[in-house]
């Protein structure tokens, strides 16, 4: 089950990829130019996750080549065979230890699931608005949509997936687990990308206000929290108000130890702000 995550990873990302690629001709060439625009602005912040790797790469003790810039350039760094990464986490399965293998795996999840929320889902967003505000019968950008769902989706399992790995005596989780995470996910982030653009649609910019007061709802939950990942004050702010963002759409937990009683506080919040923006 540990090889197979990679695996999968890889196939999400590179049909996500292509799937994008799909889409950014389509526009072009049925002279959509806004739409082409905005499908390849949406590729700009992955560009935070390959400059992150970079810095990785030279935290390793490894010195980033023209090669390894180019690649990342392209925004390719996950597929970066030597020294790490997809490939040498596959690699790395029958010739290196568990440590080794947790490390890198580690490393390759917290930047694909990085990468998933700067690019993935943005793109996922513009996706489902054209499906739904603009051309109903598209087909390449539905079909460059629901891969990106599958891919974000897939992105937050592999990450719980490793943080499960990490916690001393817990094993890999079996398939059938896995596969009802990613059914959870996958639902849980569908429906929710679906209600915004649908209230996007009919209430134009106040999906902003909406999405905002949630936004504000889960920065100072997170602050209350006081959270320890990052030490530094003005950091620390700037993670809270990052995460909050991202709790529009999916709960992720950032605290060690039990966590029904924040996951109930955080559908509770959502149950209420769907229900206040419907009246």
């Amino acid at each position: 089950m540990r090889g197979a995550v990679p695996r999968l990873s890889l196939t999400l990302l590179a049909a996500e990829s292509g799937a994008r690629l799909c889409a950014i001709i389509h526009y072009l060439v049925r002279g959509q130019l806004g739409w082409f625009g905005l499908t390849v602005a949406c590729l700009v912040p992955g560009y935070a996750t390959q400059l992150l790797s970079i810095l990785w790469f030279r935290a390793d003790g490894h010195a980033p080549g023209c090669w390894l810039l180019v690649l990342h350039l392209l925004q390719l760094g996950l597929w970066k065979r030597d020294p790490c990464r997809y490939w040498d986490v596959l690699r790395a399965e029958t010739g290196c230890g568990a440590g080794e293998v947790l490390a890198q795996l580690g490393d390759v999840c917290v930047l694909r699931l990085l990468e998933a929320l700067l690019q993935t889902l943005p793109h996922l967003l513009l996706q489902t608005y054209v499906v739904v505000a603009v051309d109903p019968a598209g087909f390449i950008p539905g079909v460059s949509a629901g891969l990106s769902l599958l891919s974000l989706a897939w992105a937050l399992v592999s990450y719980s997936h490793f943080t499960c790995l990490l916690r001393p005596g817990h094993l890999s989780p079996p398939a059938a687990v896995i596969l009802c995470l990613l059914l959870w996910r996958t639902g849980m982030l569908g429906t929710r990308v679906l209600a915004l653009m649908l209230f996007a649609r009919l209430y134009s910019f106040w999906v902003f206000a909406v999405a905002g007061v949630h936004w504000l709802l889960m920065s100072f939950w997170l602050a209350a929290q006081q959270t320890d990942i990052v030490s530094q004050p003005c950091r620390w702010r700037l993670f809270n108000c990052l995460l909050g963002a991202v709790y529009i759409f999916c709960y992720i937990n950032v605290r060690p130890g039990p966590s029904r009683i924040r996951v109930a506080v955080f559908y509770a919040v959502s149950t209420w702000n769907v229900l206040y923006s419907t009246w």
